[in-house]
């Protein structure tokens, strides 16, 4: 049953069954999008990365159960993987089984990143996952030094692919 934004309080349980993942169930802990560490600053909440369009449409089709109806209601999303659907129409993701081989899947998010970002963002916290995440996000943010370094400010037709990947990590792409 899809719920709305309004559901996600602390103190809720949030109950998983989707392809990927059945009977795993998460307490919110903390406010929806709100009571972040101080050093996990994403630029854009997750609806805003559907709308923008990430992983090619194929992210969340089979969660949507779990998430936010609001987060579905502008989303570019398909049953099958688009590039088209992406902001920079580019394909940009690499396969799961890429993220499995190089231990890029932490914790009990097995979508990786995007994932554990969405249940973060609602208010689950788990402070060895968390932590491992936002270092990884952190570490993001080279990409974003790369484009201001090789592209002319605003250029968006410059590195596309690296511009798709950094709105998938919630940067800012339009630097």
């Amino acid at each position: 049953m899809k719920k709305s934004i309004s559901y996600f309080i602390p103190g809720k349980t949030v109950k998983v069954g989707d392809l990927m993942q059945t009977d795993y169930q998460y307490k919110l802990t903390a406010r929806a999008g709100r009571d972040f560490d101080k050093g996990f600053k994403p630029h854009f909440t997750p609806q805003e990365m559907l709308e923008h369009g990430v992983f090619e449409g194929k992210y969340c089709n089979d969660c949507q159960d779990e998430l936010p109806k609001e987060w579905f209601a502008k989303a570019r999303i398909s049953d099958t993987a688009d590039p088209a659907l992406n902001y920079f129409r580019i394909k940009s993701r690499q396969p799961l089984s890429v993220w499995r081989e190089k231990g890029w899947i932490i914790g009990p998010d097995p979508r990786g990143w995007f994932q554990w970002y969405c249940r973060y963002w609602l208010g689950r916290r788990l402070a060895d996952v968390d932590a491992a995440q936002i270092r990884r996000w952190r570490a993001f943010a080279r990409h974003a030094a790369q484009v201001r370094i090789n592209c002319p400010k605003h250029c968006l037709t410059c590195r596309p692919r690296q511009r798709q990947a950094l709105l998938q990590w919630s940067y800012d792409p339009f630097i």
